[in-house]
């Protein structure tokens, strides 16, 4: 279980005790032993999205290995791969490596531009997305409507769907909301605390969503707003338990949650 080595990788670097994580994470010190012990037999999804937060990092590096790119290069998979052979050496090796390229740069013709150069993206200035906004709209800034369904999905015990939408709601046209279908209001508090009652949750249509993502899903004609965790549905709230895909005859998603409304 690599996920169990990373977790503790992370926990040694910033010199944190279980005790510490259990009161950062709010999980029982016994579960948590359990987890990094490799004994449990069905760790909760939100228990690990706790853990990434406390630990601050995503939860694909702790599920999965994947590092966050904090730099601004993009680089070729060749580059990628150089690099990972790279971090696989010992000093020896990466000194050896180091005169290597240091000798052969010396031969590179200087006049010749690189087949793939690392590029370093230098963001857009504020003001000059700002006025970009601003010109897309002679009245003010762009804008566009979403349909907002009328009934909740249920961030908690589920409610039914009906498929109408009683109203339009308008919001600013932007990366983000170019990718909703339409906007959607929920109730309950098993999603707390990143999701609370009332909030209107944008949402992407789609017929799937994967490992550990957030999605609108119908049970036997319920709704569920829930994280996806393969044979089950997971709430954030530990206080809920898992909803088991097993147990219902009709399943299926409808939509993937890109993000939530700013409440005014």
């Amino acid at each position: 279980m690599d996920y169990i080595k990373r977790i503790k990788q992370l926990k040694n670097e910033k010199k944190m005790t279980n005790d510490e994580l259990a009161e950062k994470t709010g999980i029982a010190v016994g579960t948590l032993s359990k987890i990094l012990a490799g004994i449990s037999e069905s760790p909760k999804l939100s228990n690990f999205v706790a853990i990434c937060e406390a630990l601050n990092c995503s939860l694909d590096y702790i599920m999965y290995g994947i590092e966050e790119n904090s730099n601004n290069y993009t680089l070729t998979e060749e580059e990628i791969a150089l690099i990972e052979r790279y971090r696989r050496l010992d000093a020896r090796g990466r000194d050896t490596a180091a005169a290597l390229i240091a000798k052969e740069a010396e031969f590179a013709p200087t006049e010749a531009e690189p087949a793939a150069p690392a590029r370093f993206v230098r963001p857009e200035p504020l003001a000059a997305r700002l006025t970009a906004a601003y010109a897309d709209n002679k009245n003010g800034f762009a804008r566009r409507t979403l349909p907002l369904y009328d009934l909740p999905v249920s961030a908690g015990v589920g409610v039914m769907l009906d498929g109408e939408s009683t109203e339009e709601i308008t919001v600013s046209d932007n990366s983000r909301t170019r990718e909703a279908d339409f906007a959607l209001r929920i109730s309950g508090n098993s999603m707390e605390p990143r999701y609370r009652d009332g909030d209107i949750l944008l949402v992407q249509e789609t017929d799937a969503v994967e490992f550990g993502e957030l999605g609108i899903f119908i049970l036997d004609g319920n709704g569920f707003f829930k994280v996806f965790g393969g044979d089950r549905l997971y709430s954030l709230n530990p206080d809920y338990g898992d909803i088991l895909l097993k147990d219902f005859e009709d399943v299926r998603v409808a939509g993937r949650v890109i993000g939530k409304l700013k409440k005014r």
